[in-house]
């Protein structure tokens, strides 16, 4: 006996105002009301991939949400930075970073850029 594969991740139903998506669990019901004109050119994309509409509108989100995730952690991490010079007030020149980086990739032995400290009232 085959086993059945696994649940779609969303069901799509149409309906006059817009497309509705349905996940699966069930208990969330996500609508989407697109233009007349967007919905033509979803349809059209998606045959061009040789998708359906619905797989093309939820590889679209996922794509986005998966964009604005790395946008997110990119600006933590440059926050997390600022806190760390604000703390400690270490920076390094642009030139020396970026000899001991060449150094470093062509598998030369180098030191490591020196520290400049910036006075705390200037940080």
């Amino acid at each position: 006996m085959k086993k059945a594969g696994p649940a779609p991740a969303f069901s799509l139903t149409s309906s006059a105002m817009g497309v509705t998506l349905l996940a699966p669990m069930g208990n969330t019901t996500t609508s989407l009301k697109l233009t007349d004109e967007l919905k033509e050119k979803v349809g059209e994309l998606a045959h061009g991939v040789a998708q359906t509409p619905h797989a093309y509108m939820v590889e679209a989100i996922a794509e986005k949400v998966a964009r604005d995730e790395k946008r997110r952690e990119f600006i933590d991490a440059a926050e997390r930075s600022r806190a760390e010079f604000k703390r400690t007030g270490i920076v390094y020149a642009h030139e020396d970073v970026m000899r001991w980086f060449s150094d470093r990739v062509a598998g030369k032995k180098t030191r490591k850029p020196k520290p400049i400290r910036i006075p705390k009232a200037l940080r």
